[in-house]
């Protein structure tokens, strides 16, 4: 019988053994959402790639890894845009290559006790450093960061909570790192050992030490989540009946979730003053989407609008953060073929330039954001410091109705909640509709994607500053120093190493044949 490392040979059996390995964490997530998965999920990654016979075929396992995680935690997007779906995996994952290139060189062999506590520190900075660069917007922002997978975990929240969603992604690479060392190295297992007490501790201090937010007083949130309907008119007339149903609710606020009007309101006087009527029946402003071409500017946006009693109270926040290929292209005119083989943006969408803070009337300041721009969390942080007292995400996922894409986005929430100490409420057209209190803990029911109602939540709201919010995205820079750190140290290694002495030419003889020694 043939053994794995004759099977792996191959180097299409091993791409393929590294592109499933690399799938694996995606289990962590919802909609599976086996969070404590995430602990062990990259374990056969870490051992394929260490055993790899040449640091080329490293790099090559880290990239496909990289390939197999990204189709897997995108895969919902492959009925809108097809093809090109495998095409930015493909690019994605090639970040991770020199990821697999470390695990090789720190773990590969039979490394020393020095080289696995080294790699129990560099491998999940590199893991980190990967997530920095993939969090840019353009190339699809932060999603299916690692330490997201633990969004309903409440000491991984308030490991969040100090150090963002990167110091649990820190965290469980280190863990992964650890247990695939007590695997396959028998020989370092006391250091195996010592990394998962010293996880152990973190997260222990973490829990003992962290501020908790201290509530001091409740507002009532009402979510109107009208469900599929096909048309600008209908679903704006399902959502004023729905929400005509709140009147004598006593709510404070009313959120309709993204795209839930369909016209510029400067331009349809009549539906702002249909919406007034509904502000003043329920006694609660209205926080409406608009997904409309400006009255007053070209192009088209998507704007947080608050209406009050009066009509338009002139706060509008414009949607900073596009959807790549869903809401624009791209350097379009090298990517706009994309648009001839799914269902990418036709035209693209305008930006606004600033983050809002808005008030809603009785001294409740909230800060919205658009569907996309929950999973930064540079956007929640930015609200919290400029004073929101809830944070607000206008959602719509129902082109991915069926995916795991819903969960996926609403347990986002529970991750910038506990981030900034602030509580969040996730409204959007077609469920998955969400609330969170200030620790990141659920509120209320789930609004899922079968769902057309309207749903008020009892919101606790929050005092004080999170250290994520003090302190900023300080795991991030903690890693780059540690990657920093250990270049400069390889490279001082390199150079301590004695240079190899040239061999000395052998003497030839009158005949012109090599002289052997002796003679």
């Amino acid at each position: 019988m043939k053994t794995l490392g004759h099977w792996l040979a191959s180097p299409w059996r091993r791409s393929t053994a590294a592109a499933v390995s690399g799938a694996l964490p995606v289990l962590a997530f919802p909609a599976p959402a086996l969070w404590w998965f995430a602990y062990v999920a990259l374990v056969p990654w870490i051992l394929l790639a260490r055993s790899a016979p040449t640091g080329k075929r490293a790099l090559r396992d880290g990239w496909w890894g990289g390939f197999g995680f990204m189709l897997a935690m995108h895969h919902w997007l492959l009925p809108n845009l097809h093809v090109f779906t495998f095409v930015i995996a493909a690019l994605l994952g090639a970040l991770w290559a020199p990821w697999g290139w470390l695990v090789r060189r720190l773990l590969g062999g039979a490394p020393s006790g020095r080289a696995v506590v080294v790699a129990l520190l560099v491998l999940p900075s590199g893991w980190l450093a990967i997530e920095l660069v993939r969090s840019w917007q353009g190339l699809g922002g932060p999603w299916g960061v690692l330490g997201a997978s633990q969004w309903q975990v409440e000491p991984a929240l308030r490991l969040a909570s100090v150090g963002g969603t990167w110091l649990p992604s820190f965290l469980i690479v280190a863990l992964n790192v650890a247990l695939a060392v007590l695997v396959a190295l028998r020989r370092a297992r006391v250091p195996a050992v010592a990394g998962l007490v010293a996880v152990g501790v973190a997260a222990s201090a973490v829990w003992v030490w962290s501020p908790r937010p201290g509530t001091d007083d409740h507002v009532e949130i009402a979510v109107v989540q009208p469900g599929v309907v096909s048309g600008a008119d209908a679903r704006f007339a399902r959502e004023e009946r729905l929400t005509r149903e709140l009147a004598g609710r006593d709510v404070d606020l009313i959120v309709w979730g993204e795209s839930s009007v369909g016209f510029d309101l400067a331009a349809r006087p009549d539906l702002a003053r249909r919406l007034a009527a509904l502000s003043r029946e329920t006694g609660a402003e209205i926080l409406v989407n608009v997904d409309a071409r400006r009255f007053d500017r070209p192009g088209i946006y998507k704007s947080s609008v608050l209406v009050g009693p009066e009509g338009l109270t002139g706060d509008r926040y414009d949607k900073m953060r596009l959807v790549p290929f869903g809401e624009y292209i791209p350097a379009r005119s090298l990517l706009g073929w994309a648009t001839s083989v799914g269902k990418a943006a036709g035209e693209d969408r305008m930006r606004g330039t600033r983050q809002v803070v808005m008030d809603a009337g009785g001294g409740l300041r909230i800060g919205p954001m658009v569907c996309f721009e929950t999973a930064f969390p540079d956007m929640s942080r930015n609200l919290a410091e400029d004073g929101a007292d809830v944070l607000l995400a206008q959602s719509s996922t129902s082109t991915f109705q069926q995916s795991w894409a819903p969960e996926q986005h609403a347990s986002l929430a529970a991750l910038r909640a506990a981030e900034t100490g602030r509580p969040m409420v996730h409204a959007t057209l077609t469920g998955v509709s969400a609330v969170y209190g200030p620790s990141g803990q659920r509120i209320g029911p789930w609004l899922g994607t079968d769902a057309s109602t309207t749903q008020v939540y009892d919101v606790p709201l929050a005092h004080g500053t999170t250290p994520y919010v003090r302190y900023g995205d300080w795991p991030l820079q903690a890693a780059l120093l540690i990657l920093a750190a250990w270049v400069v140290a390889e490279a001082a290694l390199r150079l301590r190493r004695p240079a190899p002495e040239p061999h000395a030419p052998r003497a030839r003889t009158a005949h012109g044949s090599p002289a052997r020694p002796g003679r």
